[in-house]
């Protein structure tokens, strides 16, 4: 069972999005370099500039090596290239679409957050999932290990892990669906997963 879990976990929706994106070596027109660019001014501002609003324009003047707003569109909004949301919604399946209800965004800064969350949170799931590979767990174990990995990145981003109402990776819901095999809707996980980062956190 740990195996077949295992597989689907490396061939996730978020996973092949990510690896589609990142695995462009192409020094022009990396869109994946680009989106980096805004995720880190994202991740900074929320640490350097605590309780002041996070603005396109405030990300924007913060993205180096330089931002604007043609490239800040591009990578967040409804019109951005490359959404996760849109991965999601191809799929077509009933757990991905609930999955990309839940993380579609009106508001193209909190759409930027999202996904600065799954970057941010994707070599503590890389880690996680060399941990599966190295102990056959069942789907449980495997269930309380994303738990506290999640909780262990939450520590350690705290502001990034608080924005938008303490939302959590969206890959990290993906897994824990997974590992529930059908038994835990999206928004029940991503719910479960806010609560363990508010709690790590000491949020109420």
């Amino acid at each position: 069972m740990s195996t077949t879990i295992t597989h689907e976990l490396r061939h996730t929706v978020t996973a092949g999005w990510l690896l589609r994106l990142s695995g462009n070596k192409s020094p022009r027109r990396n869109h994946w370099q680009t989106k980096i660019i805004y995720f880190r001014a994202a991740a900074e501002l929320l640490v350097t500039r605590p309780g002041a609003p996070l603005t396109w324009k405030s990300i924007v003047a913060a993205a180096r090596p330089h931002g604007c707003r043609s490239t800040f569109y591009e990578v967040a909004g409804s019109h951005a290239r490359h959404r996760m949301v849109d991965d999601l919604i191809a799929d077509g399946r009933p757990d991905s679409v609930q999955l990309a209800l839940r993380y579609l965004r009106t508001d193209p800064v909190e759409q930027l957050l999202d996904e600065t969350k799954v970057w941010s949170y994707w070599p503590h799931r890389q880690q996680l999932l060399a941990y599966y590979a190295a102990h056959d767990l069942p789907p449980a174990a495997m269930a309380t290990a994303l738990t506290d990995t999640v909780a262990t990145w939450g520590r350690q981003n705290e502001a990034l892990a608080a924005a938008v109402s303490h939302t959590p990776p969206a890959g990290a819901v993906e897994d824990l669906t997974i590992l529930h095999q059908g038994r835990l809707a999206a928004v029940r996980a991503a719910a479960q997963l806010s609560d363990v980062l508010r709690h790590s956190s000491g949020a109420r």
